[in-house]
């Protein structure tokens, strides 16, 4: 990631522009409640919504002020886009009238649209053509697994959980299973999506950067 990708100035210069925007939104809520006992600042960067957003502005403000180049640039790129991919979907589908602590329309309206279709945008117009390969569906998933995991272990701890579907308590370990069985498939073809539209404008097709061999190993 040391070189320079040499991305168009007016990319970068968008890239900085929402990159502050998210920043300014993503810490107007803990800013708002200090003080109010309420609050809980762990609570808030539990929420998917929040650490997505934390790794797509960092990625926006990097991208536009550094411009990094590099393989591993490209999948962190891809990474925080499938993320905040995720936040969008789920909460059109999910969330869309449940709190989850954003109040605020415009904060909301921030996290959980434009940032993500900001990422989808700046993922079409600089293309990164990654391969589809179960490696990088795999690697791209983990943190997702990760996620899951800790909202469930803390939950348990602290009885809270971030969102509905993750709660057991009023659904049952079954129902809550099905559900994450069912959003893993649903993850894992927007990892899909991801990786493809990546390489829409690149005239190659997803697989053609590899040789056979390596695709099939995944590296």
């Amino acid at each position: 990631m040391g070189t320079n990708a040499g991305t168009s100035l007016w990319i970068r210069v968008l890239r900085v522009a929402f990159g502050l925007l998210g920043l300014v939104a993503l810490v107007w809520i803990p800013i708002r409640g200090l003080g109010n006992p309420a609050f809980s600042e762990v609570n808030f960067l539990s929420y998917f919504t929040i650490q997505s957003n934390i790794l797509g502005i960092a990625v926006l403000l990097a991208g536009g002020l550094l411009d990094p180049a590099g393989r591993r640039w490209q999948l962190i790129r891809g990474a925080a886009t499938l993320y905040l991919t995720i936040t969008c979907v789920i909460y059109a589908v999910l969330l869309s009238n449940i709190d989850v602590q954003l109040t605020d329309k415009w904060i909301n309206d921030t996290m959980h649209r434009l940032i993500p279709i900001v990422m989808m945008a700046d993922w079409i117009l600089v293309p990164a053509a990654l391969p589809v390969t179960a490696g990088l569906i795999g690697r791209w998933l983990i943190y997702p697994a990760l996620y899951g995991a800790y909202s469930l272990i803390r939950g348990a701890v602290v009885d809270w959980y971030p969102y509905p579907f993750l709660d057991p308590r009023a659904q049952g370990y079954v129902s809550l299973v099905i559900g994450l069985v069912v959003m893993t498939g649903v993850f894992a073809l927007l990892a899909v999506a991801v990786a493809v539209v990546g390489n829409l404008r690149t005239g190659r097709g997803a697989f053609a950067t590899r040789s056979p061999e390596v695709f099939r190993t995944g590296r």
